[in-house]
């Protein structure tokens, strides 16, 4: 067994052992014993990622695992690339998780199931079978769905949320499963050697794609099966919607690039402009989202959506100039979404478990409420300003790098990807720059309304830094962040050779990929370089000032303009900082708004108070599912009138049941 399988075994002892001390380890002492092997296993696995892209590939059959064909397992470089973002995320929850679930999550199922979570999400890449797949698949679904849970005595919306995730996961799974067992039953087999062996039809190719694409989306947050997303992020611990945001939903695009690039060698065109189709409406719609939601954690979720059908246009991007005869440029764009999907979990992993610092010591997720906390959580107020930064795609942070390298090579293959790609290619790069543009409008607000200012509550003014270990781990996260910022072209190579699996044709991609990058923004650029010591030179000087006037700063009080003095009422909300963009979306927003105005009891022309609420709901939740839930409820209301208590009847449907099983059967044999 090479280096790459030893330590992806390791990992999974690890979890197990991580369960295991969940469940008998005495209260006190089991959130850091299951902290820390979680932590250890997490780097295990990132460790056996970062084998496989270094071209240490590991493959194993386990006959007795699972019933009929076994579990089948691979680590190659495409395993290993989410296998060691995975890896790397659950180090960072981990280690987090020790402090934060002191507080009431310390129960054997809340410390139990999280390493179980984990090595679902490790199995799912390196599964080399169907079998192996849907069941690891399974694993991760029931999973998350225990933590989504965690603290459903605590608030009602938790088992609402769960309700949400729950069917929508096990929808995508029978897609998933309808899809997958199609190909297999054509292929005689459901080893994946024996299906990219195989030959099937274009119309089987198709339907199995599009069953695929269906399941692998809603995991990805993909709209418009993105509404339990906005929904489960929320209301789960803090660590969990960092390991389902940065890690759970990039299984999605892992699972479409697998079967699509992979098993299905590419496909035509339309497959891959459907992609990139939903990708880019995931990416506007998520953003917009986010850019006016006051809920910190659902303003993430949102931003989820948007990041993830960023990576969704690159990988339409790729598949499509493949389609086109262009594999290098196809190279290119995969290349970047898999380095979005990289970045994009190191910035998330930073904001959801900064998000629930915030939580811990204000009690509320709401933006309008919070304010004033730089001077109460200073360390938490740096670390989510650098999550942020990164998050709106602005130099120096990851996220630009990524975002710029989808746009070079969406730009530079206009002149080849004929009359379909000179309609779609401009049209994918005014949806990237319209997303980065309101992006970094939508963390301008969840930075500076979160964080500045004063506060607008009690609580918010009460609030206290977060424990050291907990702030260990965002500093984990902000460390990978800096890290992929300041010198991307240390991951790009074993990026590369992920792309060369996948698209053949792109012998020379890592070159390409290297020199494009390095040109502006490599390990030595005068740009990077540049910032990077400027910013050290300013943080060093803002330091010792700081430090040198501490002792002589004395209170003052500011020239208010003669209005006396400035109040919280006074700042702006986060839902005031977004009314400018709502009303430029009004049409598309659909916004909800109430003025009730009460009168005094001695006069109606005196006012007494005057409420306004506003409210944007999610209009894909309302104009699509709504009305099929209302249906559902409809027909459930009468179908109570087929259990009306009568033994003939309940005799009469066993009846009518088996008389037509039989009927079918006599027809089809």
């Amino acid at each position: 067994m090479n280096a790459a399988g030893t330590f992806l075994t390791s990992a999974l002892a690890l979890c197990l052992a991580s369960a295991l001390a969940g469940v008998v380890t005495p209260r006190r002492a089991r959130p850091l014993v299951t902290g820390v092997t979680m932590a250890c296993a997490g780097a295990a696995g990132a460790s056996a990622g970062v084998a496989a892209l270094a071209g240490q590939t590991w493959t194993a059959w386990l006959p007795g695992v699972l019933p009929l064909a076994g579990a089948r397992l691979a680590l190659d470089p495409l395993a290993g690339t989410f296998v060691a973002v995975t890896g790397a995320v659950a180090v960072c929850a981990a280690i987090y998780g020790i402090g934060y679930t002191r507080h009431g999550l310390d129960g054997r199922v809340a410390q139990a199931t999280p390493p179980l979570f984990l090595a679902a999400m490790l199995l799912v890449p390196v599964a080399a079978s169907v079998g192996t797949l849907l069941a690891a698949w399974e694993l991760m679904a029931i999973t998350s769905l225990l933590l989504v849970l965690a603290e459903h005595a605590r608030r009602a919306a938790v088992g609402e949320a769960a309700l949400w995730y729950a069917v929508m996961t096990h929808l995508g799974f029978v897609a998933i499963l309808a899809g997958l067992a199609a190909f297999a039953a054509g292929a005689g087999g459901d080893s994946f050697v024996r299906l990219r062996a195989a030959e099937p039809s274009p119309a089987l190719s198709g339907v199995v794609f599009l069953a695929t694409l269906v399941g692998f989306a809603s995991k990805a947050g993909i709209v418009p099966l993105h509404v339990w997303l906005a929904r489960a992020h929320p209301e789960a611990p803090s660590q969990v919607s960092a390991m389902m945001s940065a890690a759970m939903v990039n299984m999605g695009v892992y699972g479409i690039v697998r079967v699509g690039m992979d098993l299905l060698h590419g496909g035509p065109a339309w497959w891959w402009l459907l992609v990139l189709a939903i990708g880019a409406l995931s990416a506007l719609f998520g953003v917009l989202q986010a850019t006016v939601a006051s809920d910190l954690k659902r303003l993430l979720g949102y931003s989820t959506t948007e990041n993830m059908g960023l990576v969704l246009i690159g990988v339409g991007a790729a598949g499509f100039l493949a389609a086109c005869g262009n594999p290098v440029l196809a190279g290119l764009a995969l290349a970047a979404a898999l380095l979005h999907v990289v970045n994009h979990s190191a910035f998330k992993t930073l904001l959801f478990l900064s998000a629930g610092s915030v939580l811990r010591a204000t009690g509320t997720r709401d933006l309008d409420a919070l304010g004033g906390l730089r001077g109460r959580m200073p360390y938490t107020t740096a670390l989510f300003a650098v999550g942020a930064l990164a998050a709106s795609a602005l130099p120096p942070g990851n996220g630009f790098v990524s975002e710029w390298l989808l746009l070079q090579s969406l730009i530079h293959s206009l002149p080849s990807s004929g009359v379909t790609g000179a309609v779609t290619m401009p049209a994918a790069v005014g949806v990237i720059a319209l997303t980065a543009g309101l992006g970094v409008a939508t963390f301008v607000k969840a930075f500076g309304v979160g964080f500045l200012a004063r506060p607008r509550t009690r609580e918010a003014g009460r609030a206290a830094e977060s424990p050291p270990v907990m702030l260990g781990g965002m500093a984990l996260a902000a460390a990978c962040c800096a890290g992929l910022a300041l010198a991307p072209t240390a991951v790009l190579p074993a990026l590369s050779r992920t792309v060369a699996t996948l698209l053949p044709g792109s012998g020379a991609v890592g070159g390409e990929v290297t020199l494009r990058l390095t040109s502006t923004a490599g390990t030595m650029s005068p740009l990077l370089l540049a910032a990077a010591l400027v910013i050290a030179v300013v943080g060093a000087l803002g330091t010792v000032r700081t430090l040198a006037r501490r002792r002589a700063r004395r209170p003052a009080r500011l020239w208010d303009c003669g209005a006396g003095p400035m109040s919280p009422r006074m700042e702006y909300t986060a839902t005031s900082f977004a009314q400018p963009l709502q009303r430029v979306f009004d049409n598309v927003l659909a916004p909800e708004s109430d003025l009730d105005v009460t009168p005094a009891k001695e006069s109606a022309y005196i006012v007494e108070s005057v409420q306004f609420r506003a409210r944007v709901h999610d209009r894909v939740e309302r104009r699509l599912y709504d009305p099929v839930l209302a249906a559902a409820a409809s027909i459930g209301r009468r179908a109570t009138r087929l259990a009306d208590g009568s033994v003939h009847r309940y005799l009469a449907y066993g009846f009518y049941a088996l008389t037509g099983m039989l009927i079918v059967l006599a027809v089809v044999w």
